[in-house]
């Protein structure tokens, strides 16, 4: 059975490689450490088809370390045994280099297994993740690895290896491949920077070409092979995350026609989580304290696609949508809270005032004996004057009312309280 095309025309050395300048073009720091020889612990972090697996193999082929692959996705507790059972074995004199991929799918465990391999230098890990390392990947293991972020490629550098592949293609076909410019650069924009999908798509194009003399790929046979894998894309790499970014950005900019269509994008391609997700995020971060009452409505709307599931779940999820982006928006909520939290990252406050800790005696160095507490509901209105944030940030203010209808209402409300 004949490989896969990506694999046929995978590079063999750095200079081969498409895209990612930032890392591996001449002076970056990561091409220094494959031309030192000296490979440390490395993380590839990025979406699929951008080239971490063929970086990961032309530094292995380099080290003279002995090459062992597992994919976190099906590997065992007992696979990554049977790889520590190979150090110091005359296969493996020069050491051991592991390629983990999708090294978010091993848990804790087996994390902490490779660990101590891995600091001794009997292992050397590169491991690749399409999801932030930082999020799925054991703290001591960070620690002791560098981590590489791989960029999209550009539609210009997918139809520069389209273009190769089609020179591979015609001596493997022995007729020449003709493809118009324009279809090329169709195929790389359509891939959405993902080398491996063009080129799945670039094969089809030429298995469904049919003339005897010559294959010629015509804009017919494009249009058919983007049309029937552009739902399927929508799921993986960038353009998931162009679409759901889109999704979120029209209900913040109340577009209900545009936020509908993009659902139908995420629900077409069965995307269900993330169209739920950026929802309920969208409802709290941008609707907010403007309407308050959305975040129940929404939430139940979204029990409800996941309870029967698709293709009835677009009716809930079309109506929170919609009412999602026609709400009045506020994110003094959200502007508050990072406001704070900006402050505790940076160490800003202090100490609790007395009077709100959680303890009813004092010491003898004790200042002001009591805690002196004030209780709100035995005042008038519910409300009593007193200081409740740390005395070095006592009159900081990190809420501030929205502009809306529901937000100026509590305004109002409260300036009486307060002010009487």
């Amino acid at each position: 059975m004949k490989t896969p095309l990506a694999d046929r025309i995978r590079p063999t050395t750095i200079d081969e490689v498409a895209g990612q300048r930032h890392l591996i073009g001449e002076g970056k720091i990561l091409r220094k450490i494959i031309e030192s020889g000296e490979i440390p612990n490395l993380i590839f972090y990025g979406p699929s088809g951008v080239g971490k697996t063929t970086i990961a193999k032309i530094i292995a082929s380099q080290t003279g370390k002995k090459l062992c692959y597992l994919n976190a996705t099906t590997a065992s507790t007992a696979d990554i045994k049977e790889i520590i059972g190979e150090i110091g074995t005359m296969e493996a004199a020069s050491g051991i280099l592991l390629y983990l991929d999708e090294i978010q799918y091993f848990n804790k465990k087996q994390q902490q297994i490779l660990l101590s391999y891995i600091e001794n230098g009997d292992i050397t890990l590169i491991a690749s993740t399409t999801e932030n390392p930082f999020f799925y990947v054991y703290n001591a293991i960070l620690s002791r690895s560098t981590v590489f972020e791989f960029k999209t490629l550009s539609s210009e550098d997918i139809a520069l290896l389209l273009k190769r592949a089609i020179g591979i293609l015609s001596e493997e076909y022995g007729k020449d491949i003709i493809a118009k410019e324009e279809s090329i650069n169709k195929i790389a924009r359509a891939a959405a920077g993902d080398v491996r999908r063009s080129l799945n798509m670039l094969e089809l194009c030429v298995m469904l070409t049919t003339s005897a003399d010559n294959f010629e790929i015509s804009d017919d046979i494009v249009e058919q092979i983007l049309v029937d894998n552009s739902v399927r894309y929508d799921r993986e790499g960038d353009a998931h995350y162009d679409i759901v970014s889109a999704y979120q950005k029209s209900m913040r900019g109340s577009d209900p026609d545009a936020a509908i269509y993009y659902l139908a994008r995420l629900l077409a391609a069965g995307d269900l989580p993330s169209a739920c997700r950026r929802l309920l995020v969208c409802a709290n971060e941008d609707v907010g304290l403007a309407y308050p009452q959305i975040i129940p409505i929404v939430k139940a709307a979204v029990d409800t696609a996941m309870m029967v599931g698709l293709p009835e779940a677009r009716l809930p999820l079309a109506n929170a949508v919609i009412l999602v982006a026609t709400s009045p928006k506020s994110v003094s909520g959200h502007d508050a809270i990072n406001a704070a939290m900006a402050d505790v990252e940076k160490g800003v406050g202090g100490d609790i005032p007395r009077h709100l800790q959680n303890k009813h005696f004092d010491g003898e160095d004790a200042e002001v004996k009591g805690q002196h507490y004030l209780y709100p509901h035995s005042y008038p209105m519910h409300y009593v004057n007193q200081q409740y944030l740390p005395d070095n940030i006592k009159n900081k203010k990190y809420y501030k009312f929205g502009d809306n209808k529901t937000e100026q209402s509590f305004k109002e409300y409260w300036d009486k309280i307060k002010n009487k």
